[in-house]
């Protein structure tokens, strides 16, 4: 299995999760590749059993420039078949907690398998850790379940 996991982070927050995710995939044997933003080569999305998008919110709940144009491939392209999931760090200070994050699941629902959706307050912390596994089992799962479909 090759999963995907493609993100953008500003301070750091994300990234810190994104890196997390990445390890438990790892220790699950799942051949995963992290790639920010401006790394991932579009061309190749449908050579992933999986792809994890990370985002951070920008503004007033809204999805960071950077990541506008993942957004747009997966509206416009055929990957009905492909499961994903999203992960974003915000605030709860602000009206729009995670916001980016409720865009692309609202999004990857319609256009993609979504298996799992998280938001994590700021940095993640110890309680986080068991979050993200089951991030990755239910990754894991629904492309199993495909699989045999």
């Amino acid at each position: 299995m090759r999963a995907a996991i493609i993100y953008s982070s500003k301070t750091g927050n994300t990234e810190e999760v994104i890196q997390l995710l990445w390890r438990l995939f790892l220790e699950k044997q799942v051949q995963a590749e992290c790639f920010r933003i401006e790394e991932f080569p579009i061309e190749d999305l449908n050579d992933y059993n999986a792809v994890v998008i990370g985002t951070y919110t920008w503004g007033n709940g809204e999805i960071p420039r950077e990541m506008q144009a993942i957004y747009q491939v997966f509206e416009t392209r055929n990957v009905k078949e492909l499961v994903t999931g999203v992960v974003g760090t915000g605030d709860t200070c602000y009206p729009q907690f995670c916001g980016a994050v409720n865009k692309f699941r609202d999004m990857l629902f319609v256009q993609t398998n979504l298996a799992v959706t998280l938001k994590i307050e700021l940095a993640p912390q110890i309680e986080d850790y068991a979050r993200c596994q089951k991030f990755v089992e239910l990754i894991l799962n629904r492309v199993k379940k495909q699989q045999y479909h």
